[in-house]
């Protein structure tokens, strides 16, 4: 039988075809007036699809690099910060504001959940010169209250700046980024703008920028004052990854083709898809009996599942694997072996999430003996998606 590889990774996600097809054709130098037009272009998409009227910057990097750079920019040998982690990648904040000589207070919430917003403002303290945070947690698939860690924020700390991962969140969650004085947020090209592995971008508001010209740390590469001084003229500090940013360009399109070409409209049809199906693949799985890893707190990137006791969620990623060649993606770090995450977030649709749940109602049959029926995980899906058009 023909089986078509179908990924449901939380990155790197399926891609966009327009964008293969940019890619495909980007052959240009990048100081030429062709590239500095495409490069000018992207950046002010990436403004819409932020959400933001601040600068917003292109990395040839992953996300980590943009993480990076929002420490090294922003703080001083010694500095305190205020880290909130629930789970690896906010471990992953921790490791970087040691790594550049920081101070971190860290306030810790067990893996699926989210934060006590009580012991956020306990530990919160004027003197912390920035908060990092994620905005979905994509190790846990939990989302975190951005809006009231920075309403916490400005009613504690008012200078301190707010760091926000949006890697995974930026496309399946709706921000203010001005409205809330978000002062970073992250995003990653191989999440929901549906193309490669290759490229970060971050917005930086002023009170940012300011904070970097008293910042100490080292910093070459990933040094965002030379960025926005050579990005003002179409161009990257350094050889920038010219393909990823032709590509990135047709995926900004195509969203805005979603709303009749506007960009802003697109962006939150992007993110009300994730919505729908995170929540029809959730009821889907639930009505098999499974388990949600993250119920009080759910993302709408991605999705994790708990398998049950005694089993090992490995079985099941490869179950889905050899069968129906779907590839999700098992735990990380202490939940290997314990949950599993099926993704939502970029060029996913409603049938995607049928796919996954007719797949899953055969696993749980024959690889974990669950009684089911075939086609009860399937309706619970069905119910939710038909739910959701109506009251469009």
């Amino acid at each position: 039988m023909i089986r078509k590889t179908r990924l449901y990774t939380p990155g790197p996600t399926p891609l966009l075809p327009a964008a293969q097809f940019a890619m495909a054709a980007a052959d240009m130098h990048h100081r030429t007036p062709e590239f500095r037009a495409l490069f000018q272009k992207v950046l002010a998409q990436l403004k819409v699809f932020v959400g933001t009227k601040n600068d917003v910057l292109l990395l040839s990097s992953s996300g980590t690099g943009a993480m990076e750079a929002a420490v090294s920019n922003l703080t001083s040998p010694g500095d305190p910060v205020l880290v909130l982690t629930a789970g690896k990648f906010g471990e992953r904040w921790v490791s970087l504001v040691k790594a550049f000589g920081c101070k971190p207070d860290v306030v810790s919430a067990p893996y699926g959940e989210t934060f006590d917003m009580a012991e956020v403002r306990k530990a919160l303290k004027p003197s912390h010169k920035a908060i990092y945070v994620q905005a979905n947690e994509t190790s846990t698939t939990v989302r975190h209250d951005i809006q009231a860690i920075a309403k916490l924020r400005d009613e504690i700390a008012p200078e301190t700046i707010l760091v926000v991962d949006g890697i995974t969140g930026l496309g399946t969650t709706h921000f203010d980024v001005d409205g809330w004085g978000v002062d970073i947020i992250i995003g990653g090209s191989q999440k929901a703008v549906m193309i490669p592995p290759g490229l970060a971008y971050l917005s930086v508001s002023e009170r940012a920028w300011t904070a970097m010209e008293k910042s100490t740390n080292p910093r070459f590469y990933f040094d965002l004052r030379k960025e926005r001084k050579n990005a003002k003229n179409g161009e990257s500090a350094y050889t920038p990854a010219v393909a990823l940013i032709a590509a990135l360009g047709a995926a900004l399109d195509y969203i805005a083709g979603q709303a009749g070409g506007d960009l802003e409209k697109g962006r939150i049809a992007l993110v009300n898809n994730a919505e729908v199906n995170a929540a029809a693949t959730r009821a889907g799985l639930q009505a098999l009996g499974f388990k949600l890893f993250a119920p009080t707190a759910p993302g709408a990137a991605a999705t994790a599942v708990s398998v049950p006791e005694g089993m090992d969620s490995g079985d099941v990623v490869k179950a889905l694997k050899s069968r129906f060649a779907i590839v999700p993606a098992n735990g990380q770090g202490e939940m290997k072996g314990k949950i599993f995450r099926v993704a939502h977030l970029g060029f996913f649709d409603y049938l995607d999430s049928i796919a996954l749940i007719g797949a899953m109602e055969h696993i749980a049959k024959d690889t974990l003996g669950l009684k089911v029926e075939f086609g009860q995980g399937v309706a619970a899906a069905q119910k939710v998606f038909a739910e959701a058009v109506a009251k469009k």
